[in-house]
């Protein structure tokens, strides 16, 4: 179909007639009007007014974005997410965490966004992480001596690792969209998502020396951290499994998400943390979830395939060409559009939309297609902590019941350390792609 839709794209030009369908998006969002609805009508406000192909391709279309078998990891590691957390098995991966770096000076803090970090390695998703993981740590920050507003703002950049630590949702779609194996950006993505979660502890360490909130006074035991980590096993097998699997060549990221649920729920029934009475509540819960996903999947593929016909991406390029030939500018003016795209939209509209049209930018600079999505995807994890509109400041804001421009306040060091670390991926490749040359 999307031959025949190329085929079909006419030598003239839209402009005019693909302006309207775009202020009414824009007006849409402006009015909270779901995303999925607003992708939609955009494609076939876009179809209507320039008639460029036929409206019966518009069902196809639907049909075809989410017939792919990749997708299905996607509701398969949204389950494991919630599996770790009703099984208690979540909080087995926090107190390793704790037990690893709680006695160093700031060190609650540090092993708060090292637990995001190991949450990030099986739900994949970061308002997941934050939602998750700020439960359970905002007001254990809070008695360790930390404003509740700073702690929010520690969750809430921590729990961006959820798209950048693989295995990610964010890699998963992008891979779909750019045709890229899920698991080769998974492998390219692994050092640029450690680098960043070690660049957001950094941050932790030089507020608290700055501030003073937290002074550990106990050492560390090797006794106590071997006792975790021998109550945390089973929770541990799981991101083993995930990363282990997909890495060693095992599993696909489907089959890996497959096997961490049913490993989750087989240790959960082991351990009598949860019954048969549980499990419809966790398909309810995970269904919610991934019924926010999938119809934007749905409906940003025909608007991005209803782009690609209209020239879109070949007009952006021209556009950025013209005002500058300078690789270093338009690679800051790429990054600069996706942290303000993060700061407004979620992942998946955002690279379902943005991707195929930045991409012959990166291109025309010279960009390889895996660090592109590499840096795609970073950028946008900062648009998700950068005030006033960071999803994930909303998330811990409805979680503790802050101030959202509270814990904005307190992002502001979160957000620039994690631009500086994006820009290092986006100039320094081999970061990137060593382990694929």
């Amino acid at each position: 179909m999307y031959n025949y839709m190329m085929d079909q794209a006419a030598e003239v030009t839209y402009g005019p007639a693909i302006y309207l369908p775009v202020i009414a998006m824009l007006l849409m969002i402006v009015a909270a009007v779901p995303i999925w609805v607003v992708l939609g009508l955009g494609a076939l406000g876009m179809l209507v007014m320039t008639e460029v192909l036929p409206l019966s391709l518009f069902g196809e279309a639907l049909f075809d974005g989410i017939d792919a078998f990749a997708l299905i990891a996607i509701p398969l590691f949204i389950l494991t997410g919630d599996v770790l957390v009703r099984t208690g098995l979540s909080n087995k991966l926090l107190d390793v965490a704790e037990a690893t770096a709680g006695s160093a000076k700031s060190g609650l803090g540090t092993s708060t966004v090292l637990g995001c970090g190991f949450f990030a390695c099986i739900s994949g998703s970061d308002a997941a992480g934050a939602a998750a993981v700020g439960r359970m740590t905002i007001h254990r920050l809070v008695e360790r001596g930390y404003p509740k507003a700073y702690a929010c703002a520690l969750v809430a950049a921590g729990s961006c690792t959820g798209i950048l630590i693989p295995p990610s949702i964010a890699y998963i779609i992008i891979g779909l969209i750019l045709g890229i194996s899920a698991s080769t950006l998974f492998l390219a993505a692994a050092i640029p998502g450690l680098l960043i979660m070690a660049t957001i502890m950094i941050t932790n360490v030089v507020l608290n020396a700055i501030n003073g909130y937290e002074d550990s006074r106990t050492g560390f035991s090797m006794k106590r951290w071997l006792k975790a980590v021998w109550d945390g096993r089973y929770a541990l097998m799981i991101p083993f499994i995930i990363l282990g699997g997909i890495y060693s060549g095992m599993f696909t990221p489907t089959e890996a998400a497959g096997v961490a649920v049913i490993v989750g729920l087989g240790i959960g029934f082991m351990e009598k943390t949860i019954s048969w009475r549980d499990f419809p509540k966790m398909l309810l819960s995970s269904a919610k979830i991934n019924g926010m996903i999938l119809p934007i999947i749905a409906m940003s593929l025909p608007l991005a395939q209803t782009l690609a016909v209209l020239e879109i991406p070949q007009s952006f390029v021209s556009v950025m060409t013209n005002l500058t030939e300078d690789p270093t500018t338009l690679l800051l003016i790429m990054i600069g559009i996706l942290i303000l795209a993060g700061c407004v939209m979620e992942t998946t509209p955002n690279i379902v939309v943005l991707a195929p049209i930045l991409l012959p930018l990166a291109r025309s600079i010279g960009m390889d297609d895996i660090h592109f999505c590499i840096v795609m995807v970073s950028a946008l994890g900062v648009g998700f902590i950068t005030p006033p509109l960071g999803l994930n400041l909303f998330v811990v804001s409805g979680v503790s019941g802050t101030p959202v421009l509270q814990v904005a306040r307190y992002a502001l060091p979160y957000v620039l350390s994690m631009l500086a670390t994006v820009l290092l991926l986006a100039f320094v490749p081999e970061l990137s792609l060593w382990a694929l040359s």
